[in-house]
């Protein structure tokens, strides 16, 4: 699952990050490809990712085997992080002339034995360059964390145009499976007309959890944590939970399990 939004600041690791802790809470075996060069997912999985140490970087750019690069993250049973480097910064541009740019990320999570996974979460940098096109040619689904604000909506028609053209071109699997609403006001009236307005644009794609801004949720990366261990009975922690388990239950629906 490709956790994607071209707009910065939307909760997109925050999202990764947290579903991803969620999911590992419930036994699941869940891996987080952080693809961000600021490297905010590595961070948060308080997995080390200095700039010249393997990372993703290397997987795209110089095939080296995912599985050399996948760390467990500490005190999370369950969880893992293929970590991010802000060498992923030039990769933009050196994978520019290589043959199969698009895929290199498919090719490196077919080679690895994926199967030892219940989910893996892939997490975008804010744009639509080859990165995030990687990500979404290597996945099955599209998770767009929405935020709650006058903005929500605009530039996400570009957004839905390029999931579309990767269908068309790089992979016929791929389908926009989840939204969900983040930084949640529940004070302001343009919070609860943002959420109206994404529902009646996306049915039931829109999760019925909503993630509230919190506090919580923005103090935990500097603990190296998720808000899952940093605070479990935060709201930000409860939401996400929730939203987890949304997931859980459709996953679980659409393989008849």
């Amino acid at each position: 699952m490709t956790v994607a939004n071209q707009k910065g600041g939307v909760g997109k690791t925050t999202t990764a990050v947290n579903l991803a802790a969620a999911l590992a809470m419930h036994d699941q075996r869940v891996l987080v490809v952080d693809l961000d060069p600021q490297g905010n997912a590595s961070t948060a999985l308080a997995t080390e990712h200095r700039s010249g140490m393997p990372s993703v970087y290397q997987v795209l750019v110089d095939d080296m085997p995912l599985s050399q690069i996948v760390k467990p993250v500490p005190d999370m049973p369950n969880l893992y992080c293929a970590p991010a480097t802000l060498d992923l910064a030039g990769a933009e541009i050196e994978l520019v002339p290589m043959v199969g740019r698009e895929t290199r990320l498919r090719r490196a999570l077919a080679a690895f034995d994926a199967m030892e996974f219940d989910y893996i979460l892939i997490d975008c940098p804010p744009s639509l360059g080859l990165l995030t096109v990687n990500a979404m040619a290597a996945a099955q689904e599209v998770l767009i964390p929405i935020q709650c604000e006058y903005y929500a909506l605009e530039g996400l028609t570009q957004l839905l145009q390029n999931v579309e053209l990767v269908r068309a071109h790089l992979n016929q699997t791929l389908s926009i499976s989840t939204i969900l609403l983040t930084m949640y006001d529940g004070r302001t009236r343009l919070a609860s007309q943002v959420a109206e307005e994404v529902r009646s644009h996306f049915g039931d794609t829109v999760l019925d959890a909503v993630i509230p801004r919190s506090v919580r949720v923005s103090e935990a990366p500097s603990y190296g944590q998720s808000v899952m261990t940093y605070d479990p009975g935060s709201s930000g922690a409860l939401a996400y939970m929730g939203a987890a388990r949304e997931i859980a239950y459709r996953a679980a629906a659409l393989t008849g399990a």
